[in-house]
């Protein structure tokens, strides 16, 4: 067992899930790199064996199955995503992973144009031959906020409320662009750069719902984290639509920064490094500033 105090995805208890991960496919897990630690831990084996995605929330598991099979969908439409090494999820007690080939190092930095090239591919594929979830945003919101490692009841009831508030403002919503498969979480920290151009990646949130909704987060990412207008620009420009002119943005904003304040919840106590900026986050989202600055949760 792992001491309550150290949360249950202290860095030692990761190390040895990956551990037992890596026995089980014969890999190496010796000198293995903490990608990032925030949603999921994420580890570059050493050698570039492979990378190994553990889902960082246990009440989001289920999403799994989902994303094993959304990247084998991607892959036989010649999509630039990455690629599973391990066709199914790994089990090692009550944690969850997947196992992906490594992208090759080097290539230019992702611009909004590659964004924008690739949801338009994506939204114009023809749906899959298996189902997919219909698009609820605040579904994992609440999950997390359920599952959270450490929360003030003040602050549970208060997400919860803005989930409920939300979720009637989005219902009334008239959506102009028709419905389709969406990556769900889509920026260009979800891009990786390769010798044969960005690669997409992390499609926890991939669903069927409104492509709006995918043009939405590096809006966002322009007014909290201070990224060039330019990105956005050029992804309007290759995508062919700006969901900022739209009478709805105000409402996805709001979903989406609630859910860039979130995505933490389940790991806080685990890797309280963030926790500071947690806090900012939600305080500025409490008194309705929306024009607080937040950093990027490492």
């Amino acid at each position: 067992m792992v001491p309550a105090s150290e949360g249950r995805f202290s860095r030692d208890r990761l190390a040895l899930v990956l551990r037992a991960i890596c026995d089980r496919l014969g890999l190496d897990a010796e000198g293995a790199q903490l990608l990032r630690f925030t949603n999921n831990a994420v580890y570059k084996l050493a050698g570039d064996q492979a990378v190994v995605r553990i889902v960082g929330s246990v009440a989001l598991q289920h999403r799994v199955e989902k994303v094993v099979r959304i990247a084998g969908w991607l892959a036989e439409h010649d999509i630039a995503a990455v690629r599973l090494l391990v066709g199914e999820p790994i089990r090692v007690d009550e944690h969850v992973a997947t196992v992906w080939e490594v992208v090759p190092s080097g290539g230019r930095p992702a611009r909004g144009r590659d964004l924008g090239n690739l949801l338009r591919r994506i939204h114009k594929l023809p749906a899959p031959p298996f189902q997919l979830p219909t698009w609820d945003p605040l579904d994992d919101v609440r999950r997390r906020v359920d599952d959270a490692e450490a929360i003030e009841d003040s602050d549970r009831e208060f997400l919860l409320d803005c989930c409920d508030r939300l979720e009637e403002t989005l219902a009334g919503l008239e959506f102009p662009l028709a419905s389709s498969v969406v990556h769900g979480d889509a920026h260009l920290g979800n891009l990786i750069p390769s010798p044969d151009g960005p690669v997409l990646c992390d499609f926890d949130s991939t669903c069927v719902g409104p492509p709006e909704w995918d043009l939405t987060p590096v809006a966002v990412g322009v007014g909290r984290f201070g990224e060039p207008a330019r990105t956005y620009r050029e992804m309007v420009r290759a995508y062919g639509w700006d969901v900022t002119r739209w009478g709805g943005f105000s409402a996805l904003r709001e979903v989406r920064e609630l859910k860039l304040i979130t995505s933490v919840l389940p790991s806080v106590r685990s890797n309280p490094d963030v926790r500071p900026e947690l806090m900012r986050r939600l305080d500025d989202f409490r008194r309705g500033d929306t024009r607080a600055r937040w950093a990027r949760y490492t």
